[in-house]
């Protein structure tokens, strides 16, 4: 099985101004199984194991929140827009259907 977790959140590495929007890249490595597909080796269908909930975070306030299926691609990409009120921390928490959770978070200067 593919490695999971090793969440990255990305901002810009420079202040920027209050009331930009400000774009935020995430990515976490996850198998994303969608229980569709059958081991080529043995036949037997793998389990589904998929990210199913992602909720992002900026300085305590919930500024997203997004239930996923086994749809989603491995590894998935995540890229949205805050509008930059202050200087605080933006985190992200991923949750799968097995339980895991996952968080990370990148901080936001505005000066």
């Amino acid at each position: 099985m593919a490695a999971i977790g090793k969440p990255k959140v990305r901002g810009p590495r420079k202040p920027v101004k209050a009331g930009d929007s400000v774009l935020i890249k995430t990515l976490i490595k996850h198998p994303m199984e969608s229980g569709l597909r059958k081991n080529k080796d043995t036949g037997e269908p793998i389990p589904a194991h998929f990210i199913n909930s992602v909720v992002a975070e900026y300085d305590g306030n919930q500024v997203l929140k997004a239930e996923w299926t086994g749809a989603v691609s491995k590894n998935p990409f995540l890229s949205f827009n805050v509008k930059a009120t202050k200087a605080g921390p933006v985190k992200v928490t991923w949750t799968d259907n097995q339980g895991g959770s996952f968080s990370a978070s990148a901080n936001l200067k505005v000066g």
